[in-house]
């Protein structure tokens, strides 16, 4: 079977590659850098010709607010109509666990936009809502850093690892099509700031982590449950603590 994945030489997108060329699929890692420009629409009827599945991936370079959303809506426009006009079967997005309940942040606007998008398109499509990936954990970290002092709030928080989320993904996509959402996260739950609070401790971060009930989760306030899935999530299997990056993710 033809699979495209798009932003296929990303972090999720090079793994779904690996994972489904492993399990014998035709598999087209689409990007600009290979020549697919979902953007501009260049390359995209020749990525897609002959296509059963093509999984978007792909991230704004931008969080901007305005940035963000014209990426995702111009992009997924692009997307569906080449696929409609290359016979496309089914149509898989990666978006994220929250998504309709942060409307103060731009970057979950811009998602819930393109998810809508699809939900409304005549392609037959699944979304993939998942949580923070791990690989991004300092990110968020130097993110909420003031003063060398991180502010996190006691949310809820269960992250998940990007291999889980790449076989999350690809089991999604070698599926029927939901035409819904379904939710992926890490095994393991705990509050926002006692996982940072480890976090750093475990990579001999010297920086305090303080509980701030006011600190944003990127410029928008969380709720306690806005960023853990529902009950009949996908859980991953790989726990922060086994995480073979997890050094690495402190440096």
């Amino acid at each position: 079977m033809k699979i495209v994945v798009i932003g296929g030489t990303g972090l999720i997108g090079s793994k779904l590659v690996t994972k489904l060329g492993a399990s014998g699929h035709e598999v087209v890692a689409a990007a600009p850098s290979t020549g697919v420009d979902t953007l501009t629409g260049e390359g995209l009827a020749e990525a897609l010709a002959g296509a059963a599945v093509a999984i978007d991936v792909a991230n704004s370079p931008s969080f901007e607010a305005t940035a963000v959303l014209e990426f995702f809506e111009t992009s997924t426009r692009n997307l569906l109509a080449a696929e409609a006009a290359t016979d496309v079967g089914h149509h898989v997005a990666l978006s994220v666990v929250g998504t309709g309940q942060l409307p103060d942040s731009g970057y979950f606007r811009a998602k819930l936009a393109q998810e809508t998008l699809i939900a409304d398109s005549s392609i037959p499509y699944s979304i993939v809502r998942a949580t923070q990936f791990f690989e991004f954990v300092r990110r968020m970290a130097d993110t909420a850093t003031e003063d060398g002092t991180v502010r996190m709030p006691p949310v809820l928080f269960q992250p998940i690892a990007g291999d889980d989320v790449a076989q999350a993904v690809a089991m999604v996509a070698l599926g029927t099509p939901l035409n819904g959402r379904v939710e992926i996260a890490g095994p393991e739950q705990s509050r926002m700031d006692d996982f940072f609070r480890d976090a750093l401790a475990g990579w001999g971060d010297p920086r305090q982590v303080v509980t701030d009930p006011d600190a944003r989760y990127f410029g928008a306030k969380a709720g306690e449950h806005t960023l853990v899935p529902g009950d009949d999530a996908v859980l991953g299997e790989t726990k922060y603590a086994d995480w073979p990056g997890r050094t690495a993710a402190g440096r």
